[in-house]
């Protein structure tokens, strides 16, 4: 215990250096500018500035790549509350009730609560990261291939199972999802699967171009009808950038719920801010006293994914520098940009690179501290968006989600792509499909195919590999009762009507 305070300290005299602090703010300012442009994200940000790291040098080009990480989670959702367009892939589930938040007239809210969540789960975190790296990398390395698609499974099952009037809708979501991700070539095979002769498909279609064409196109193609509508007032005139007292006492417990779980699921190899999100949006809907009101502009239902996806930003360094796993897309970029700086990751970075581990670690501090003071003062700049009428500012939404989806794959055949999922989304929004099944599974089914088929692989097609670790089984139970859970609690509140 007493070693570990020795090398924080030790990081911390190397982050509070003067080039350092600029360093953190540099990269938290910027992460948070490409996290509210849809389609770029993290890993984007730092493989920009991979050509950068060599003048920084070592221990700068960390502080400013981790700052891009979490500062990018910072700024996700401020287009995902303003304009119901998601800024990557972990802000997706800060639309469900962030935008309704604004539709309400409550952005100023919205927009607090999400950087005072992102905040407290980001420094949450922190503290953890310090204190339980190892053990909590030594404990993933006991997900094999049939934990992982179990995991998966249940993240799947507990999303459809979000809303339990409408269970059916969410499980057709999520049909529909997986059948998406199939699209493209077999990862175990090399078979092309549904392409239907085109080759940009090959690769499968990205999951930011579904969710850019579902949440953004479809926000638009939604609007065209109210557009020029003289009855439609939008928001000009805002208050103070902050939260009531009854704001903050239905948040806490969510921030402090959704953190640790977030925390978790960034730890695991490949899981992601996405999943972390989801599921613990779907965890505070389950146990809410008002379930009823998310959808509809619960603050609860903002604070907890927020909370989780800076976590989970944390929690991805874990495999990253202890094992040299790469947590998510973006440490795997980081990864790279340490194997080029000459330095190997894993345990003995620690030992070996100290300035370089724990300067970064203590920067993410202050990088915290920094951007809650940078994001609420901007919030009040962000919300005159809400200003701009709708024939200026829905091209403008067009324009980003073109320019986001060129980024990713540099080909205009996704622009067709694009617009396709636009009327998706359109058509599921008057079906009342939800969307966040549908895109959690295009996001995880491929990874859950090819780890069902390794584990049968491995197992030489023996079932029982699915039940054969007290992990697995675990896995299984909560699956069951993620779904099993809201039809008791349904059936359970339908007898009590009707005995009332």
């Amino acid at each position: 215990m007493e070693t570990i305070f020795v090398n924080l300290a030790q990081g911390f005299q190397v982050a509070l250096t003067p080039m350092n602090i600029f360093w953190t703010t540099f990269g938290g300012v910027l992460g948070t500018i490409i996290g509210m442009l849809p389609g770029l994200g993290p890993a984007t940000g730092v493989a920009v500035l991979l050509p950068l790291t060599f003048a920084m040098g070592p221990v700068g080009a960390m502080i400013t790549m981790a700052g891009v990480y979490y500062g990018a989670m910072f700024g996700g959702s401020r287009a995902s509350i303003l304009l119901n367009t998601p800024g990557d892939g972990a802000a997706i589930a800060s639309c469900f009730d962030g935008y309704p938040m604004t539709l309400n007239g409550r952005a100023e809210a919205a927009l607090a609560i999400s950087a005072i969540a992102s905040f407290i789960g980001g420094m949450i975190a922190n503290v953890a990261l310090v204190f339980v790296a190892l053990p909590v990398a030594r404990f993933s390395l006991h997900f094999g291939p049939a934990e992982y698609c179990l995991l998966m499974l249940f993240a799947l099952a507990a999303t459809a199972a979000m809303s339990k009037d409408k269970m059916l809708l969410g499980f057709i979501g999520m049909f529909l999802g997986l059948m998406i991700a199939t699209v493209g070539q077999d990862g175990l095979t090399g078979i092309s699967r549904f392409t239907f002769g085109v080759l940009e498909l090959q690769g499968g279609i990205d999951f930011l171009i579904i969710i850019i064409g579902i949440y953004a196109l479809g926000e638009v193609f939604k609007s065209f009808k109210t557009v020029h509508d003289p009855n439609k007032k939008m928001q000009t005139k805002f208050g103070k950038i902050w939260i009531t007292r009854e704001d903050w006492k239905r948040s806490w417990p969510a921030i402090l719920r959704a953190t640790p779980l977030g925390f978790f699921i960034g730890a695991l190899p490949g899981a992601g801010g996405t999943m972390a999100a989801l599921m613990s949006y779907n965890n505070e809907k389950t146990f809410s006293k008002h379930p009823e009101e998310f959808g509809k502009g619960a603050i609860e239902g903002l604070a907890a994914p927020e909370a989780a996806n800076n976590a989970s930003s944390v929690g991805a360094l874990i495999p990253m520098m202890t094992l040299g796993i790469p947590g998510s897309g973006t440490t795997a970029v980081m990864l790279g940009a340490l194997l080029m700086l000459g330095l190997q990751p894993g345990p003995l970075l620690f030992e070996q690179q100290p300035e370089v581990a724990w300067g970064m670690i203590a920067s993410m501090f202050i990088g915290n501290f920094i951007l809650v003071i940078v994001n609420l003062p901007l919030a009040s700049v962000l919300v005159r968006l809400l200003a701009i009428p709708g024939k200026i500012l829905y091209p403008i939404i067009l324009g980003l989600a073109f320019i986001g989806t060129y980024a990713i794959t540099s080909s205009t055949i996704d622009f067709f792509t694009l617009i396709i999922f636009g009327l998706i989304g359109m058509f599921m929004e008057k079906a009342k499909i939800p969307s966040s099944p549908l895109i959690l599974a295009g996001i995880v089914g491929g990874t859950m195919e090819q780890s069902f088929r390794q584990a049968l692989l491995i197992s030489n097609s023996d079932m029982k590999i699915f039940v054969g670790s007290p992990i697995a089984l675990v896995l299984i139970a909560l699956t069951v009762i993620s779904v099993g859970w809201p039809l008791a609690k349904g059936a359970f509140s339908k007898k009590a009507g009707k005995a009332a």
